[in-house]
């Protein structure tokens, strides 16, 4: 137990509280998972304090510790927590994960875009998550944007929820030692780069060491990383051919490393683009 200090009989008379800081790190989960959880189901802090943050009582930290057990079971978030708070099944939001996160993301909610996105990949996996989930959301906003709907803060918040996410799911993998990494390069016009962020994900989930130095890119630089690190293979990425810079795959053609040439992989395309489409060739033929 972990109450907040107090004296008095006023402070005797209060439940044990806890912070939500000290909550996620009990449970095991990122306060941003811990808020959605309050928003989407109503298991969160009850206790308020006049002018004070909300704090956890010991029956909610219990109800908490019921949930996590039951999604360590292998029970769905929204069904563990209707199950511990004595729900009916009708009670439980309906949708796919696509329908939900569209849904967030329409509203702008960020906490909940986050946990969704979370406890997709926990579910599904990299691949799983940009094809089935995020991917779809993203070519939805793309096909509002090109009839000229003003969809940008919202596909600028999933954007970075999802980039955040990844980061959460895996644990920076491959270094800076070289020789044995796949070098992930955007070309030097390019500002776009969820996509390599999805590859280098993916990547890490197989744990192929992979390297991606992000944004602001160059020539130079990406030449620079080749001669450094000497790379099993370069993916050069452009989102349009407008970006696309041949002259460097050229360059990187011209050194001792397989090079992937620029491959357009937008929200607008038809069809969901696997992992494979994002650099233009399967993964076997980059990492052996």
């Amino acid at each position: 137990m972990d109450p907040e200090a107090g004296g008095g009989t006023e402070a005797a008379r209060q439940p044990a509280l806890w912070t939500p800081g000290r909550v996620a790190r009990l449970r095991g989960v990122s306060p941003i998972t811990l808020r959605s959880w309050d928003s989407r189901y109503g298991i969160g802090p009850s206790f308020r304090p006049e002018g004070r943050q909300r704090r956890y009582t010991d029956a909610d930290v219990a109800l908490l510790r019921r949930m996590r057990r039951l999604i360590d079971e292998g029970v769905r978030t929204r069904d563990a927590a209707h199950a511990v708070l004595g729900l009916p099944a009708e009670g439980l939001m309906t949708g796919t994960g696509e329908e939900e996160l569209e849904q967030a993301t329409a509203l702008m909610r960020r906490a909940t875009m986050a946990a969704l996105l979370d406890e997709s990949l926990a579910a599904k996996g990299v691949e799983g998550t940009w094809c089935d989930v995020a991917a779809p959301v993203l070519r939805t906003l793309g096909r509002r944007w090109a009839r000229g709907l003003e969809c940008f803060a919202v596909e600028w918040a999933l954007t970075t929820e999802f980039s955040a996410a990844l980061d959460r799911y895996v644990q920076p993998c491959g270094s800076m030692r070289g020789g044995s990494c796949v070098l992930l390069a955007p070309c030097p016009h390019e500002q776009h780069t969820l996509p390599l962020e999805v590859l280098r994900a993916a990547l890490c989930e197989r744990e192929v060491p992979v390297v991606f130095p992000g944004l602001p890119s160059g020539e130079a630089l990406t030449l620079d990383l080749v001669s450094r690190l000497n790379p099993t293979g370069v993916v050069l990425w452009s989102m349009a051919s407008a970006t696309a810079d041949t002259a460097l795959l050229r360059a990187l053609r011209g050194r001792d490393t397989t090079a992937v040439p620029p491959s357009p992989c937008s929200p607008e395309t038809t069809e969901a683009p696997a992992i494979t489409e994002i650099t233009g060739a399967p993964l076997c033929e980059l990492v052996g």
